[in-house]
């Protein structure tokens, strides 16, 4: 194992022969690991290489079964979050802890409210969410909000704020971008830079090989569990830390599209789609083995036009043809049924599509009982054959079937949500940002997926915020500015220039390439 020198000065916080494991399997093994202050240290690794068991254990989560931890230059023994809050390490977990039903202030508050004559000083609570949204740059965000009501992009900044109010000495970061606006990753950068200039040490865990060049000073690369190699940002080319990730090497990431010599056969045709201010005369058409993505800033209607075509908004205008039925689906069971056979892999796998407590076997089951039962009993040798076969299909890697899909990692759990809607065997698969907050290794075996299933005459609409997404797996892609879409690439035309111009609707390089779309 290859560590880097970081200098004389003492190491804020220290890790030594930290191990864990998980029913016989290691999910660390033998680990050392240190963190410095006034610095950003990101931690990259595929999903299921002990990232999240490494901060879990730092931040009181979980307890290792043996190894010694260092705090500040004295050893410590982190029972509990509130243990690891008490001295001064905090964390920011990728699945949020807000609380939907109470106000902006009083989730930054919930476990130190400012009280006067024995109860809680709601006017100080309300300037102290001004300051911390003020210090994220969220003035724009109402401390008396729910924070229930505020998008996703927002309640991950009200979360970021929340943990900057418990005064940290250690920040750790999961993925704390993958939820954001463009805007707001800026606004992150600059509170992180900050931060660090401030002396707090940073742990920053994210599959953005931008962000890391962006943000980190120091990467530790994780694998299987162990510690592969620390070093200085800027040293390892980003093949090279693939490579370390994944152990091999990824030359094609995406696989190769197929050469049309003629347009598909038309599965689903959309004209002048609307729905309040958010959509706007909404009009493509999707051809059988398809992959046409949605792109444009996030927030222009991307989400919203799969959520229309599921059935999930009510009061869509417009007309819907899937295959040979006419009609905006009324309901997401209309919209599964075999006379439409879509399926949606939504935004937020924690709480849209999966149900945690639940075994891995009824989560990837779930949407299918009906063709897995007899009269009113699951046939058990069916479901059995069946989730087996997705398992092996998507290569999920787990303990057992029985296990909760709450123990699997990131990518693990996003492949049970797309495992669980392929057994209704879709015609028309519908993705909101599917690799949001998974390793390289993982979006690789997605990427394959998909196109063996467009290949296999599945057609597809992916919605992605990342813009190589868009450019290695669409056919066409749909750029989407205030509700409306203002401009459809596709061949050669479909590079990060032409998406970046288009999503501020402003001209692309080659009008002969790009199709302009104009409002009927």
């Amino acid at each position: 194992m290859e560590v880097l020198d970081t200098g004389p000065a003492a190491p804020l916080l220290e890790m030594r022969g930290i191990g864990k494991s998980y029913g016989g399997v290691a999910a660390l093994d033998e680990v050392d690991f240190s963190a410095h202050a006034s610095s950003i240290h990101a931690v990259l690794g595929e999903n299921g290489a002990g990232k999240s068991t490494l901060i879990k254990i730092i931040s009181g989560a979980i307890a290792p079964d043996r190894g010694t931890m260092s705090f500040d230059g004295r050893p410590i023994t982190v029972a509990d979050p509130q243990a690891a809050n008490a001295v001064g390490i905090v964390t920011v977990f990728q699945e949020l802890s807000v609380i939907p039903d109470l106000s902006v202030a009083d989730n930054i508050s919930i476990t130190r409210p400012p009280k006067r004559l024995g109860l809680i000083d709601r006017r100080a609570q309300r300037r102290r969410a001004e300051e911390l949204l003020a210090r994220v740059g969220c003035e724009d965000v109402n401390p008396r909000a729910r924070v229930g009501d505020l998008p996703l992009s927002r309640r991950q900044m009200v979360e970021i704020a929340k943990a900057l109010g418990r005064d940290p000495k250690l920040l750790i970061l999961d993925e704390a971008t993958s939820a954001l606006t463009a805007a707001d990753v800026e606004r992150v950068y600059t509170i992180l830079h900050r931060l660090r200039d401030d002396g707090l040490a940073l742990l920053y865990i994210s599959h953005r090989m931008h962000e890391i060049e962006e943000l980190a000073d120091t990467i530790s690369v994780f694998r299987n569990g162990r510690h592969i190699s620390t070093f200085a940002k800027g040293t390892q080319s980003d093949d090279q830390i693939v490579q370390m990730m994944i152990g091999r090497d990824v030359s094609n990431v995406y696989p190769p599209k197929p050469v049309r010599t003629e347009p598909p056969p038309v599965e689903l045709e959309v004209s002048r789609l609307g729905w309040t201010d958010r959509l706007s005369d909404i009009s493509f058409t999707l051809g059988k083995g398809e992959i046409v993505g949605l792109g444009g800033l996030d927030g222009q209607g991307q989400r919203e036009v799969l959520l229309a075509l599921f059935g999930v908004l009510r009061n869509v205008s417009g007309t819907v043809r899937v295959f040979d039925h006419k009609g905006v689906p009324r309901s997401p069971v209309v919209a599964t049924r075999p006379d439409h056979a879509m399926a949606l892999i939504p935004e937020d796998r924690k709480t849209e599509g999966l149900m945690l407590p639940m075994s891995i076997s009824d989560n990837i089951s779930l949407t299918s009982l009906k063709w897995l039962s007899r009269g009113f009993v699951i046939d058990g040798t069916a479901e059995k054959n069946a989730v087996d076969g997705m398992i092996e299909k998507l290569r999920i890697k787990i303990g057992n079937p029985d296990d909760a899909v709450a123990t699997l990692s990131g990518g693990n759990q996003q492949k049970v949500v797309i495992a669980k809607w392929l057994l209704t065997g879709p015609r028309i698969l519908l993705l909101n940002d599917p690799t949001r907050g998974i390793d390289v290794g993982t979006k690789e075996e997605i990427y394959r997926l998909l196109r063996e299933l467009a290949d296999a005459g599945t057609s597809i609409i992916l919605y992605s915020t990342d813009y190589d997404e868009l450019i290695g797996c669409c056919d066409r892609v749909l750029i989407l500015y205030g509700g409306r879409i203002v401009q459809t690439l596709e061949g050669d035309a479909i590079t990060e220039t032409n998406i970046v111009a288009s999503s501020f609707n402003l001209p692309v390089e080659s009008e002969a390439a790009a199709e302009p779309v104009r409002p009927q």
